[in-house]
């Protein structure tokens, strides 16, 4: 995993952690990664100092905890949308559809999305968001 600052085109600041590099760019040129404060998805990595380990108790483990107020305010939220939201995985926009048009019982869901079913939904008037994390789910 790699911790990268970022910065969107408004000037907001904030972390992410991705699998790689090529995760980050991959996730951003998908339209995936958005700032934590305004959503966009204009965001570009920010000048920042590696973390070295010092070998005084800097273990991995504090390596991946939030120090941030914002990161710990993100955890708390996915961790809430996790533990009050069905995974539907890349079914979201079809399941979400459904649900609108009264095919299947309304319930949380959250899941994955192409960019361009995500924008077909909301221009169809089906409510929808982004959120500013992946989900640590997957479905079954």
């Amino acid at each position: 995993m790699i911790r990268y600052s970022l910065r969107c085109e408004q000037g907001h600041e904030f972390d992410g952690w991705f699998r790689s590099s090529d995760g980050f760019e991959t996730m951003r040129a998908a339209g995936q990664v958005g700032c934590t404060i305004c959503g966009s998805v204009r965001v570009e990595k920010a000048l920042m100092a590696p973390r070295v380990a010092h070998g005084d108790g800097d273990s991995p483990a504090d390596l991946h905890s939030p120090r941030d107020p914002r990161e710990a305010a993100l955890d708390q939220l996915r961790q809430h949308v996790e533990a009050n939201s069905d995974y539907v995985g890349m079914s979201f926009a079809a399941e979400a559809r459904a649900m609108h048009e009264g095919d299947t019982p309304e319930r949380a869901i959250h899941g994955e999305a192409r960019l361009e079913d995500a924008k077909k939904l909301i221009e169809d008037g089906i409510p929808v968001a982004p959120l500013p994390f992946r989900s640590r789910r997957r479905a079954n």
